[in-house]
């Protein structure tokens, strides 16, 4: 069961929080800077194409999704919160939700 709160618990039993923190620990490693999760990435210059493909490939490895197709959009991968949005869904649609 998950609930509709914004830290809800995801499909594999991972809450928002996590995967947020996952995702900000991977990208302040790669820039050597603290983000906040609704922080633009790609309009702060910190970020360029080519870490959009290093993103994908670590979010399809740290929480078993598959990026593809119109999910490829940088919009889903400006922000940390947009990245965790992207996976939940991902993640629901794997799971016959």
């Amino acid at each position: 069961m998950t609930l509709s709160t914004p830290r809800q618990t995801t499909t594999t039993g991972r809450s928002d929080a996590e995967i947020e923190q996952h995702v900000l620990r991977f990208i302040e490693q790669h820039t050597k800077k603290t983000w906040a999760p609704d922080t633009d990435l790609f309009a702060s210059g910190a970020v360029s194409s080519l870490f959009a493909l290093q993103l994908v490939m670590a979010l399809e490895k740290a929480f078993d999704v598959s990026v593809a197709g119109e999910d490829l959009k940088l919009d889903n991968f400006r922000t940390v919160n947009a990245m965790v949005a992207l996976v939940r869904r991902l993640q629901d649609e794997g799971s016959g939700e």
